[in-house]
C-alpha cells in the first residue's frame, strides 16, 4: 500500500531498536487544526516548525557521508557502525538509523510542506503576495530536502511526489529526480517573485523575498552544476548572493540556541573530547593539505589521538566551535567554487583561474601557476572544495561527480567506499 506517512511511520514502529534519536510525530495536532480552522498564528506555527525540521538528524547525515567520503571519523563508544559499515566493512543496512532517520526526517519535512500549501491556498486572511511569500520559501526547503536525501540514495533514487499520501508517487531515478528538484526550485522562485514574506525566518539576517529568492537562485545553482548544466549555473548564480569579491561566510543556516524549546548544534563536539564520543578529520586532511594553507585550522591538533577499531585520528573537527554555532546551509565560498567550476567547464579558463585564485588567496596560498588544462584545474578546483567546504556535506558527492571514487583511501583490508545508500527498507516496499 502506497502510503508515504504508512511508510514512515512504519519505519519508526519496526525499526526502534535501531534508531538513534528521535523522530518527530508525523500527526501534528498542530497541522490538523490549521487545516481545520486555519488563522495566521496557525500557519506561522506551522512554517516554524518546517524550518525546525530541517535541522533533525543533520548529524547523522553529516557523520555518515563525511565517513564515506573520508574526510572524518566518527568515533562512538556505544555505535561501531559508525566505524565499520560506515567505512566499508560489511554491507550498508537499509534498516537501521544512519539511512532511516536522514530519510524520515527530511520527508516529514517535504509532507509539512505540502500541508502549508494546501492550507495557504485556501487562506483568505492573506494576500495574494503573502500567499507567495509562503509558498516560494516552502517550496524551496522541499526541494533542498529532496536533495538532501537523493545526496544519500543516489542513482537508487527517491519519490518527488509525496503530496496524495493515498497515491504517492514512484521512486525515480537520479537525473529524474534532479529535475524534478530544479523544477521545484523553479516554482519556489516564480512565487517568490513579487512575494511578501510575512512569516518568521530563521536562516539569515534581513530577510525579504528578495533575500530568499538569491537563497533559491544559490540551491538551484547547487543543483545545476550536479546536472553538469553549466550555462545553467552560472545563470543562477547571478539572480543568487554569489560576490566573487564577498565575504565566504555570507549565507543562509541552521540556527541553534539554548532557549527553551530550540536545539543545540548537534554537530559541536568540544576539542580533545575524552568521553567516547569523537568527532576527528581522517589522517589525510593534513597530510593532503599545501604548506601555509591556513585551512588547516578546521582540524585542530588533539593532545591525544582518538582511536576505534584501527582508526586512528589525531585532529579533531574544528568548524562549529560552539553549541549555538550555525551551520552552513549555502554560503559565498561555495558560490564561488560553483562558478569556478562552471567556467572550466564551459572552458572560459582566465575568469576560472580569477576565482580559484579568489580562494587561493583568502586562504593564504600564492596565485595558481599549475596547468592550464580542464583537467588540471578540475584538480584544482577539487582541492579546494575539499578544504574549503570541509565538514559542510560535500566531498563524497564532488568525488562522485568525477567518478574519482576510487581515489579515496581505505586504512583497514576490508574497507570499501560506498557510492550510495540503499532505499529504506520499508520505502522500498
Amino acid at each position: 500500500m502506497k502510503k508515504h506517512l504508512i511508510i514512515l511511520l512504519g519505519s519508526l514502529i519496526g525499526l526502534a531498536a535501531c534508531q538513534k534519536g528521535e523522530i518527530p510525530n508525523l500527526n501534528s495536532p498542530i497541522v490538523d487544526d490549521a487545516i481545520r480552522n486555519g488563522t495566521k498564528v496557525k500557519l506561522d506555527n506551522l512554517m516554524v516548525g518546517l524550518e525546525s525540521g530541517t535541522r533533525n538528524s543533520l548529524a547523522t547525515y553529516y557523520d555518515a557521508i563525511g565517513l564515506i567520503g573520508r574526510e572524518i571519523y566518527r568515533m562512538s563508544a556505544s555505535e561501531p557502525r559508525y566505524t565499520k559499515e560506515l567505512m566499508g566493512d560489511g554491507t550498508l543496512d537499509n534498516n537501521t538509523f544512519y539511512i532511516t532517520n536522514p530519510w524520515a526526517a527530511r520527508y516529514r519535512v517535504v509532507r509539512q510542506g505540502n500541508i502549508i500549501q494546501d492550507v495557504v491556498a485556501n487562506a483568505t486572511y492573506l494576500s495574494d503576495a503573502q500567499k507567495k511569500g509562503y509558498t516560494g520559501y516552502t517550496k524551496t526547503i522541499m526541494a533542498y530536502q529532496l536533495l538532501m536525501n537523493l545526496n544519500m540514495t543516489y542513482t537508487n533514487g527517491i519519490r518527488t511526489d509525496v503530496k496524495d499520501p493515498n497515491n504517492i508517487g514512484p521512486i525515480k531515478g537520479y537525473p529524474e529526480s534532479l529535475a524534478d528538484i530544479a523544477a521545484l526550485l523553479d516554482q519556489g522562485k516564480a512565487d517568490l517573485t513579487g512575494a511578501e514574506i510575512a512569516f518568521p525566518v530563521t536562516i539569515g539576517t534581513n530577510i525579504n523575498a528578495a533575500s530568499l529568492l538569491k537563497f533559491n537562485r544559490a540551491i538551484a545553482a547547487r543543483v545545476a552544476i550536479y546536472r553538469q548544466q553549466w550555462a545553467a549555473a552560472l545563470t543562477a548564480l547571478n539572480e543568487s548572493f554569489f560576490d566573487l569579491n564577498g565575504p565566504f561566510d555570507n549565507g543562509y543556516y541552521h540556527s541553534f540556541s539554548n532557549k527553551s524549546g530550540d536545539q543545540l548544534n548537534p554537530l559541536f563536539l568540544p576539542q580533545n573530547t575524552t568521553s567516547g564520543e569523537f568527532r576527528v578529520a581522517t589522517p589525510y586532511y593534513a597530510a593532503d593539505i599545501k604548506p601555509g594553507d591556513d585551512r588547516i585550522g578546521k582540524a585542530t591538533l588533539r593532545t591525544e589521538p582518538a582511536t576505534q577499531l584501527g582508526l586512528v585520528g589525531n585532529r579533531d573537527v574544528w568548524i562549529h566551535k560552539g553549541n549555538e554555532a550555525p551551520v552552513y546551509i549555502i554560503r559565498n565560498e561555495e558560490l564561488i567554487l560553483i562558478y569556478a567550476e562552471a567556467k572550466i567547464q564551459l572552458s572560459q579558463i582566465p575568469d576560472a583561474i580569477v576565482a580559484l585564485n579568489v580562494i587561493r588567496d583568502e586562504h593564504n596560498l600564492t596565485p595558481y601557476a599549475g596547468g592550464i588544462t580542464q583537467a588540471a584545474l578540475i584538480t584544482e578546483l577539487l582541492y579546494n572544495r575539499r578544504y574549503s567546504l570541509f565538514g559542510e556535506g560535500h566531498r563524497w558527492i564532488d568525488m562522485r561527480r568525477y567518478n574519482k571514487l576510487g581515489e579515496l583511501p581505505n586504512p583497514r583490508p576490508n574497507d570499501k567506499v560506498w557510492d550510495k545508500f540503499p532505499v529504506p527498507l520499508t520505502e522500498g516496499n
